[in-house]
């Protein structure tokens, strides 16, 4: 079985997308998100933080019922008062944030393949459980965010050095839609541009960049992102 978390919620088991009720989903959201493992009682005070104590419990009862009910193997796993997801089953979070690890901290003779990486963008694009606005998950999608803006803006570098300027423009963007205020993203986008040679593009978009600053935020782009502009345009 696998679960996806991001984008959109599905549990898929032999190619096909699985029926989940809405207690169980929320469930295997959390533990595919805490891949080490939870207690039972923070899983329902996080899981139904408007319930009482005795009211979360039974929901997390029924929750687990509703999971036992998903597949002929078990979903959840509990080891005493813990609970985690069982290890048939693989996650889509755990698999990209590994690989963005192993971008950002590299291996030795690790290579990854360009379809690789390529793929990693896109995977790196995905929100983290799109359309839900459950409380606990405020703190996990910002370390989701910090973690693929880091590890885009390294992709879009990595590109860049390799002159796949396309791949490179394409993951600086994808990194400046997850915060369009960081300026690293919108360096590299820059010096893509720099690199074709298309100085006007390069301008373009910093003086873009420039206006939402001082639009949204009252402030300007760094001193360093500015003498860049400065020798674009005075080659």
């Amino acid at each position: 079985m696998r679960l996806e978390i991001l984008g959109p919620f599905e549990l898929i088991r032999g190619g096909r997308s699985v029926a989940v009720p809405a207690g169980a989903q929320r469930l295997l959201a959390l533990l595919a998100v805490r891949g080490e493992g939870i207690h039972r009682r923070a899983a329902a005070e996080q899981l139904w933080p408007e319930c009482t104590p005795l009211r979360a419990a039974a929901n997390l009862r029924s929750a687990l019922c509703q999971s036992r009910k998903l597949g002929p193997k078990t979903v959840v796993v509990s080891e005493g008062h813990r609970l985690a997801l069982s290890p048939y089953i693989t996650v889509d979070h755990w698999e990209v944030c590994g690989a963005a690890r192993q971008l950002l901290e590299p291996e030795d003779g690790l290579q990854a393949t360009p379809a690789d990486l390529d793929r990693l963008v896109e995977e790196l694009s995905r929100p983290l459980l799109l359309g839900w606005d459950d409380e606990w998950l405020i703190l996990e999608r910002e370390r989701w965010d910090q973690m693929r803006l880091y590890a885009l803006e390294a992709l879009a570098q990595q590109f860049l050095a390799l002159d796949r300027f396309l791949a490179a423009h394409q993951a600086a963007l994808a990194a400046t839609s997850v915060d369009p205020y960081r300026e690293t993203a919108h360096r590299i986008a820059i010096e893509v541009h720099a690199a074709e040679g298309n100085v006007a593009c390069a301008v373009k978009h910093y003086l873009e960049y420039r206006r939402l600053l001082q639009r949204e935020l009252r402030v300007s782009p760094s001193q360093r992102m500015t003498e860049l502009i400065r020798e674009l345009t005075t080659a």
